[in-house]
């Protein structure tokens, strides 16, 4: 009958194989949490600038639908708690073809760790009542 041991001198690591796991797990861990810091950080910063979009989109379409524009500058907040701010700016256009022309620029800004980001966009305006009457 053969007599068995629960334990053997072949079975489990040596100290230094161990030791070298966690030195190599301690090279490799801060680069895969840097790596993850950068992801979530990306995705904030995504997430804001899709955001940003939609509220300039949303904006631009409120500045059409109310018609032809007043000559000047205008800015607001988004809502109560909002980060997120616009600022309008509508200027005269002198062209020869069109009687009433104006410019309007929009623009949503932002802040997010401690960086200000914006994104703009711009359009032209014509008074059509202004052009209907002079044909």
């Amino acid at each position: 009958m053969v007599k068995r041991t629960f334990f053997s001198q072949e079975e489990g690591y040596t100290l230094a194989e161990i030791l070298v796991t966690i030195a190599i797990m301690a090279a490799i861990l801060p680069a895969l949490l840097k790596v993850f810091s950068d992801t979530a950080s990306n995705i904030g910063k995504t997430d804001h600038r899709i955001t940003a979009l939609y509220l300039l989109q949303s904006k631009m379409a409120e500045l059409e639908a109310n018609g032809f524009p007043e000559v000047g500058q205008d800015n607001d907040v988004f809502g109560g708690n909002s980060i997120f701010e616009w600022q309008s700016v509508v200027t005269d256009i002198e062209t020869e073809e069109m009687l009433a022309l104006r410019k309007v620029e929009l623009t949503v800004s932002w802040e997010h760790l401690d960086e200000v980001h914006s994104i703009g966009i711009f359009t032209y305006m014509a008074d059509r009542s202004g052009q209907q009457q002079g044909q």
